[in-house]
């Protein structure tokens, strides 16, 4: 953007003034009878098709070429003689001989502003500096913007407000621009990844009537014609795990949202895209080959290398990726063998020597995940598979036959962050109601992330749940990773925000 012809003041007033301003210069091409917001405009080219139409166009060649061009005016110089056109392939230069040009096509230039979309018919040239242009024979105002654009210089100085006013940050921040098509790109390589793989895509409610399938508080709305309370999913699986019994297929996934609520943070959104699939005749080891299959695959589609940059880490993602307990490296960090430790009492013991704080009466499987938190998981740069996690924090994952304790299920952790949950799933309908009833006793006793019991799920699994290995990654945090952004707003077009007090 050319700050000599358009600089904004950050003052509401002179918002308003410049409001005003093109405002009248609207009012003034309608009534020289000119539709200012038309329908439709027959363009033939974008801007990175004639780029690469005209690549090996020589400097000062004219061609005899007409071709029709549109996008947002993003430069204006020498009372429009020349104009920089975007659209959302590149940039492109277009010229008007303002001497010789018709008066109507004068009429839009002397009213144009940077922001207004216009479209141009004319005739292809490389300018003796190398620049490609459309010399125009018409110019059409296509929709008049009436706020001016942020400086492209000085930028949207408030976060906030790049979040709340995406659109503007859009349009002059291409770095926003390439973030959000690469996790088009990404989410698109997981769906296609999962369908070669002889996976079907499946829709699961988003209301449900019991919060479950997560450890994690819901969102309450109600339905006024039931009469009852429901829930926005935390999570798909009890649903996903019903057409595996159902027989529908034997590999299923969604992509798609899931609302939690709790805290905001860098990596925590209320609204956020996962995927879940689930395979029968598979366990977690299974899950763990499919996870780094996605990531690795996704990665050779955003990026030239199995090796990213985030900040100043370089993250190899190329494999195989170490694969290691939660008490193996709780035992490499603080010296403690955790397995040993056959009591509460003296796991919480364990905890208050090595300085983890615990909110109350937690289990021995919580302690452990505790200390994991806090003095491991934020080392867990490069790509490790966390496996054998406690069966007090796994209530739908099966037990190892060798240690009860411990469940079949692996956390996937990069750049000290979980981006991956998978494991072999119950489908024991006994142990399973044994495991609800332990979720509603913790929730009586405070716990409000605990899981409700369900017993239409139970009843699903007495028609018999085969096998099966089940997987979630969280798509938001990985492209977060895969785009070197640090916050997971940066990777949603629209992340939740407190509403702004006019």
């Amino acid at each position: 953007m050319n700050r000599s012809n358009f600089t904004v003041s950050n003052s509401h007033s002179e918002e308003q003034s410049q409001h005003q301003v093109r405002l009248a210069k609207l009012e003034e091409l309608k009534s020289l009878g000119i539709n200012v917001y038309p329908s439709k405009f027959a363009r033939t080219h974008k801007t990175v098709e004639l780029h690469e139409v005209y690549a090996s166009l020589e400097n000062g060649v004219y061609t005899e070429d007409e071709v029709m061009v549109a996008g947002r005016v993003m430069s204006i110089r020498n009372s429009g003689m020349f104009i920089d056109l975007h659209d959302d392939s590149g940039k492109l230069q277009v010229y008007t001989d303002v001497k010789n040009a018709p008066e109507h096509v004068l009429q839009v230039l002397r009213n144009l502003d940077l922001g207004d979309f216009i479209g141009a018919r004319g005739i292809v040239r490389r300018t003796p500096r190398g620049e490609l242009t459309v010399n125009t024979l018409e110019v059409n105002l296509l929709s008049k913007a009436l706020l001016p654009l942020p400086d492209s210089y000085y930028g949207l100085q408030d976060v906030e407000t790049r979040y709340r006013q995406r659109y503007i940050d859009l349009i002059i921040n291409e770095n926003s621009r390439n973030v959000l098509r690469a996790r088009s790109v990404i989410i698109s390589g997981v769906r296609n990844y999962l369908l070669e793989h002889g996976f079907l895509e499946v829709e699961t409610p988003m209301l449900h009537p019991i919060a479950g399938g997560a450890i994690a508080k819901p969102f309450v709305t109600h339905h006024n014609t039931l009469g009852i309370d429901l829930y926005l999913r935390i999570a798909p699986e009890l649903y996903l795990k019903r057409l595996i019994v159902g027989g529908l297929s034997e590999r299923v996934f969604e992509i798609n949202r899931c609302f939690r609520n709790e805290g905001i943070s860098t990596r925590h959104n209320p609204e956020f895209t996962s995927l879940e699939l689930y395979q029968a005749y598979a366990d977690y080891h299974d899950m763990i080959s499919i996870s780094e299959g996605i990531i690795q695959r996704v990665c050779e589609l955003t990026n030239s290398s199995m090796q990213i940059n985030f900040g100043d880490k370089v993250i190899d993602l190329s494999g195989p990726w170490p694969r290691k307990s939660m008490a193996e490296l709780v035992r490499e960090k603080t010296g403690v063998d955790f397995l040993t430790i056959n009591s509460q009492t003296e796991a919480h013991e364990v905890a208050k020597r090595l300085g983890v704080h615990l909110k109350g009466n937690e289990p021995w499987g919580k302690v452990l995940e505790t200390i994991f938190g806090e003095k491991v998981e934020h080392e867990l740069i490069q790509p490790t598979h966390v496996t054998d996690l406690p069966r007090d924090i796994s209530p739908l994952a099966k037990c190892k036959i060798d240690d009860p304790r411990l469940t079949e299920r692996f956390e996937t952790y990069m750049n000290g962050w979980e981006i991956s949950n998978g494991f072999s799933e119950l489908n024991d309908p006994m142990d399973q109601k044994d495991r609800f009833m332990q979720q509603v006793e913790a929730k009586d006793a405070g716990d409000d992330e605990a899981h409700e019991m369900d017993h239409d799920f139970i009843t699903s699994l007495e028609y018999a749940l085969p096998p099966t290995g089940g997987l979630g990654i969280g798509l938001d945090r990985l492209v977060m990773i895969l785009t070197n952004s640090h916050s997971i707003r940066e990777v949603i077009a629209f992340p939740t925000l407190k509403p702004k007090n006019d």
